[in-house]
């Protein structure tokens, strides 16, 4: 036992041997510098997954700013001085965005979605005055280089795993996550009204993987941020919902979040969706009015958002009112003209979204009108 106990050892010590490293300390500027030298290489298929919204880059430029802690990138060295970049794409990226070096065909980034100084949003690098400027550039980052003497399996491991080391969280799983930073109550809501068995109701199609990773509490999210704050939409879905997510917070902590009429505002709703048409309500129809097993969550913002302006005056317990709802929905679904709005790409701005919605809200005052 004791033998193998010091072979195990040794096995481990010969692998530390044929992994060497270093670490430099480096400023976003040397770092541009290297990259327009071609001494920082970003690989064309890896700079295709850059995909960080807007705000998520405008907001990691406000952290540079205020000198906020960042993590590490990791680098591989091909020959000396010469590095390709591992782990760090969206952060690296986001600064050369800044700079307007990313793409120099592209305009460079104008700063939105600053949380904490706000004054930055509307901004590009020209605009920073020139101590912020300095700041920005002078600002550096620990660089973890994996070199070239490295056994070349263990350096496939360590790029292996730092880009699929762990699983990837949800958006939603994010937000509640750091939402708890600033207090629970509204993201402890937002369970509650997720376990609601008529919300459930109209999810059936819903996958197991999509309520695993929260999707179902992101529904919830969408829905109380679009009913209540829909005026303040603008681009990105994520951030507006992040953002409705932390004034949300904000307003229960000072009681200024009528949280009693908002919980029976969202259970009549997905009372009447489930009674009306069940797992089905959420899904598009045949010509023939045969549903899919799909979800589309165009449908969900429609036809939950739609009904809201007649809320008050539908009664979920009257089986004939039901019945007209159910018929209505189904014309709904089968007209060409709300399937234009509720397919294809590109419907995810404001203006589609509120097409989408008054198409049901007119339908509907046919009956309540």
């Amino acid at each position: 036992m004791e033998t193998k106990g010091i072979e195990l050892i040794k096995s481990v010590e010969d692998k530390i041997k044929s992994v060497r490293t270093r670490s430099l300390d480096l400023s976003f500027n040397e770092l541009l510098d290297m990259y327009m030298d071609e001494e920082l290489k970003i690989d064309p298929e890896y700079q295709r997954l850059f995909r960080w919204s807007e705000g998520k880059q405008s907001r990691f430029i406000e952290s540079l700013l205020l000198e906020l802690p960042v993590p590490p990138i990791f680098v591989i060295e091909l020959e000396e001085g010469i590095y390709e970049l591992m782990d760090g794409l969206q952060r690296i990226s986001s600064y050369l965005n800044f700079r307007g070096k990313l793409d120099e065909e592209e305009e460079p980034l104008t700063l939105v979605d600053c949380d904490i100084v706000s004054e930055l949003n509307g901004l590009t690098y020209k605009d920073l005055p020139k101590p912020l400027e300095i700041k920005l550039k002078r600002n550096f980052i620990r660089v973890e280089i994996l070199r070239k003497e490295s056994d070349s399996r263990l350096r496939y491991y360590m790029f292996k795993r730092l880009n699929t080391g762990g699983e990837i969280l949800s958006e939603q799983e994010i937000r509640n996550s750091t939402i708890r930073l600033l207090d629970s109550g509204f993201n402890d809501l937002l369970i509650q009204l997720s376990q609601d068995q008529y919300f459930k109701d109209t999810l059936a199609n819903l996958s197991e993987t999509k309520v695993n990773q929260k999707y179902d509490q992101e529904l919830v999210l969408r829905f109380l941020a679009f009913k209540n704050n829909i005026g303040e939409y603008k681009h990105d879905v994520s951030d507006f919902l992040t953002e409705y997510m932390e004034q949300a917070t904000l307003l229960l902590q000072t009681d200024s979040f009528d949280t009693e009429r908002q919980r029976q505002e969202f259970v009549k709703t997905f009372k009447i969706l489930a009674k009306s048409m069940g797992g089905s309500v959420f899904a598009s129809v045949s010509t023939k009015g045969k549903p899919s097993k799909g979800f589309l969550v165009y449908h969900f913002e429609a036809f939950s958002l739609g009904i809201q302006c007649v809320l008050d005056k539908i009664n979920p317990d009257n089986d004939d009112e039901i019945i007209e709802l159910e018929k209505i929905f189904m014309e709904i679904k089968k007209d060409v003209q709300f399937k234009k709005l509720t397919t294809g790409g590109g419907k995810n701005y404001k203006r589609p979204l509120e097409d989408r919605i008054n198409f049901v809200k007119e339908k509907v005052l046919t009956i309540y009108g």
